[in-house]
């Protein structure tokens, strides 16, 4: 956004007005081009964001069916049009002095400086910082997620449906800092210029070919040579790209004295491998857990605290049944997660919950705020855990 310059002709001695002391005033008149100019707003805005704004370093974004909102680099604000009752004149900057001759009840002539009015502003913006939009990033991203085929086989893909970074600043109402926080959650990776997520099948592959070929070159899971697995993975065809990704996503980086290390997370891991197991559906606890146990790389241990916020627990009679139910599913904007969560369980237990909202962040509102704008606690005694349930049902 370009803070807007002073127009030719319109010199109204906006100085003379800002000069002015408290208790003191200044004539005003019509000026020559006095009018409603729709084209000129009135935005309110504090110290911390003045400086952004007079250095160009805001944006407005909106697409014609949203509500636009501003910018920084760091920071999202709602931008609310606010009327008022008073007359609010607008006065523009201005190089030339127009005066005023005033006779005082003694005789006496004075010339006075008057400001010219441009327009009268019906109300003015205001800027409430807000959480960032970001479910249309997530819903953009997943209509073409990347699949090993398109290497492996050397297909070909249209570009129709893929987005460049700078497609998706102009195209969501975030900022840039929170896009690109949002991209590293979703695990999203640039692909020859564009962002992309990468499908399950094709991460898990992945990540069980470096585990097969860990076992096959005996190397270790704590200290993986990034070299020797990208060699190793691309003789096998897999892009060395997907494969510093699958690192990336499963690991942490480290740094021997030669070489750069990888060391394999165990949460992560595990995580990828009880998503697989439960792919086909909904499974008995027990019959999981065995699968689950056999299925992750040998030294690694499989905790069921790992899948907070990945799976729902479900019980039939005496028979407890674990299904996919992953957080990273749902609506980031907090109404319509709370929404999401009431359809899927009317009611929850805070053990259950939690794990669910702990990623919502609203400026001004903490997690017990939010708990009492959108559910109803009940607890019928106090050693009792408390249950949530829509405060709109």
């Amino acid at each position: 956004m370009e803070v807007q310059q002073k127009r030719e002709g319109w010199d109204g001695q906006a100085e003379a007005s800002l000069s002015l002391t408290p208790g003191s005033s200044i004539p005003i008149c019509y000026h020559s081009q006095f009018g409603s100019h729709d084209d000129l707003l009135l935005l309110e805005v504090d110290d911390k964001l003045l400086p952004d704004v007079l250095g160009n370093r805001v944006s407005i974004r909106g697409q014609p069916d949203e509500d636009a909102v501003l910018c920084t680099l760091s920071s999202t604000y709602v931008m609310k049009f606010v009327r008022t009752s008073n007359s609010v004149f607008l006065i523009p900057p201005g190089d030339s002095i127009p005066t005023m001759k005033t006779t005082s009840a003694n005789g006496e002539m004075s010339t006075s400086v008057v400001a010219s009015a441009i327009t009268v502003a019906p109300g003015n913006i205001e800027l409430i910082q807000a959480a960032p939009k970001l479910d249309k990033l997530k819903e953009l991203l997943s209509q073409k997620p990347y699949n090993l085929e398109e290497d492996l086989h050397g297909s070909s893909v249209h570009k129709a449906g893929l987005h460049r970074w700078q497609d998706l600043v102009e195209m969501i109402q975030a900022s840039e800092e929170e896009i690109r926080a949002a991209l590293m959650s979703l695990s999203a990776v640039e692909v020859d210029g564009y962002w992309r997520i990468v499908d399950d099948k094709t991460m898990y592959e992945t990540l069980d070919m470096i585990l097969r070929n860990s076992v096959l070159h005996d190397w270790q899971i704590s200290a993986l040579s990034e070299d020797c697995v990208l060699s190793t993975m691309e003789a096998d065809g897999f892009p060395p790209w997907i494969v510093s990704h699958c690192l990336e996503t499963h690991g942490s980086k480290v740094y021997g004295s030669n070489d750069t290390l990888w060391r394999l997370d165990e949460k992560r891991v595990c995580l990828r491998f009880a998503l697989r197991v439960l792919s086909g559906g909904k499974m008995k606890l027990e019959s999981f857990m065995d699968k689950w146990e056999q299925s992750i790389p040998s030294g690694m241990k499989a905790d069921l605290k790992m899948l907070e916020g990945e799976v729902l627990y479900d019980k039939f009679g005496v028979e407890e049944w674990i299904r996919v139910f992953s957080v990273s599913t749902l609506p980031s904007n907090p109404a319509n997660r709370f929404a999401a969560l009431f359809r899927e369980r009317q009611k929850w237990e805070w053990k259950d919950l939690e794990p669910y909202i702990r990623d919502i962040h609203v400026p001004g509102l903490s997690s017990e705020g939010l708990l009492i704008k959108y559910t109803r606690r009940t607890q019928p005694n106090a050693e009792a855990e408390p249950i949530f349930s829509s405060r709109y049902t």
